[in-house]
């Protein structure tokens, strides 16, 4: 492997890319990372209430496309296409990663009452699916169940990342009886912080342990 390996990024809205390049720079500089940025993936995304054949070659393609320009390994930063990243991992000679799967592994060791608070509303089911089979895989008995947080995905993306943090919190005060409390999109990571101070219970973002897992698998490849 390379001393400075190189790590594509990518990405289907702006708003995840600062959080992610923000874990890498912490917890792997000697990595090189590059960002493709393709919002129509959202915006798609967005209209349909299945992941489409259309989309499952969009994202085969992006990461061909960033193996292409010499990637070591890649990692996707929407939760909204699981399926799909996994058949471009399938297809790849890199590790290809979905967003969440460390973050998952990390959930099991909280207990089994799981609570996901998500602001992009497409990502939600093939995200439970994804911690469902995760837990089989692992011989968990955790369970999860799912919150909106309603218009903080629209704050965020107006720039307001005072109110996407505060409804964010908001939600998070409201829930109970949980072991551990997932912010299932990278863009809610900086919320982090506003979440802990209104509640006990403890609180998990996907970007850090991410990185760290896809530095794992690029340095066993």
């Amino acid at each position: 492997m390379a001393d400075h390996p190189r790590v594509a990024l990518i990405h289907a809205t702006k708003v995840a890319i600062d959080p992610i390049e923000e874990a890498a720079a912490k917890l792997w500089p000697e990595a090189e990372t590059i960002s493709i940025l393709e919002e129509g993936l959202s915006v798609d995304r967005a209209k349909s209430a299945e992941l489409s054949g259309d989309l499952v070659r969009r994202i085969v393609d992006l990461s061909r496309y960033a193996e292409a320009a010499g990637a070591d390994g890649v990692l996707f930063t929407c939760s909204a296409f699981g399926s799909a990243i996994e058949r471009a991992d399938f297809e790849s000679n890199i590790p290809v990663m979905k967003p969440n799967e460390a973050m998952f592994d990390t959930a099991f060791s909280h207990g089994d009452r799981v609570v996901m608070l998500y602001t992009f509303p497409p990502a939600a089911g093939g995200m439970e699916d994804e911690f469902r089979e995760a837990a089989r895989e692992k011989g968990s008995t955790a369970q999860i169940s799912s919150i909106f947080c309603d218009g903080a995905l629209d704050a965020k993306k107006a720039g307001d990342d005072g109110a996407h943090n505060r409804l964010i919190a908001d939600t998070a005060a409201t829930v109970e009886d949980a072991d551990v409390i997932l912010l299932a999109q990278f863009s809610m990571a900086g919320a982090v912080d506003a979440v802990r101070a209104r509640t006990d219970i403890p609180v998990l973002t996907s970007p850090e342990a991410a990185i760290e897992e896809i530095r794992r698998r690029i340095e066993q490849k």
